[in-house]
């Protein structure tokens, strides 16, 4: 796995994956939790964020002029992404038109007929998603590709927005299986553990344990 990608995955996995009991959004109740804003906000979790999703737009060919997605998910990976490539413009999709001024639903980037992808963090119902790309479409932009952060693989997301980008493709970077048995695995303190001199951890800023094969902490020593 490609270093930001394994990176990216790690901090996921750290600062944003919780077991426990918790009741979802779509009114369901999950033995897990992703809040993957603690991951994309975080400073090198956002230059993660923009270097693993840039690369994967690469990657596939698409070509966009921009992305974007609903807010509030979607904000820090098209800030970061824009960042990160230098050269894809952001847009970011309001739930609903606001009342004053111009009355625009999509702020940012505004070229009828660009050809964008849209984002977003967590992929559940899929329904913020297919709300992005509904919005995008209604402006005038051409939907080249759909991609979200982690797909929960649960409550029919998958078709969900697999039928509302079609015929772009949609694409995710993690699977919450493979962000789990990262968790799990962060979680084995079995490892024999040695100490470093750093103070922090170069992917979390945690307290570093050991310097071999960097200054990591407890949960990212391996």
């Amino acid at each position: 796995m490609h270093s930001s990608r394994q990176d990216l995955l790690r901090l996921l996995a750290c600062k944003s994956f919780r077991l426990g009991k918790f009741k979802l959004s779509s009114g369901a109740s999950s033995d897990y939790y992703i809040d993957c804003r603690a991951t994309t906000l975080d400073a090198k979790g956002a230059r993660f964020t923009g270097e693993v999703f840039s690369d994967e737009i690469h990657r596939r060919g698409w070509k966009p002029q921009a992305i974007g997605g609903l807010t509030m998910g979607a904000d820090p990976i098209v800030v970061a992404v824009a960042v990160v490539s230098g050269e894809l413009h952001g847009f970011l999709v309001r739930k609903a038109e606001k009342q004053h001024g111009t009355g625009q639903r999509i702020e940012g980037f505004r070229a009828k007929g660009a050809r964008v992808v849209i984002v977003d963090d967590v992929c559940t119902t899929g329904a913020s998603t297919a709300q992005a790309i509904e919005a995008a479409r209604e402006f005038g932009f051409q939907v080249v590709g759909v991609m979200c952060l982690v797909e929960r693989e649960e409550a029919r997301g998958r078709p969900s927005v697999e039928k509302a980008a079609a015929p772009a493709p949609f694409v995710s970077i993690f699977t919450a299986r493979d962000v789990r048995a990262e968790h799990i695995l962060q979680m084995d303190d079995t490892a024999p553990v040695i100490f470093a001199v750093a103070a922090g951890c170069e992917i979390c800023g945690r307290p570093a344990v050991t310097n071999v094969p960097g200054n990591r902490c407890a949960a990212h020593k391996s």
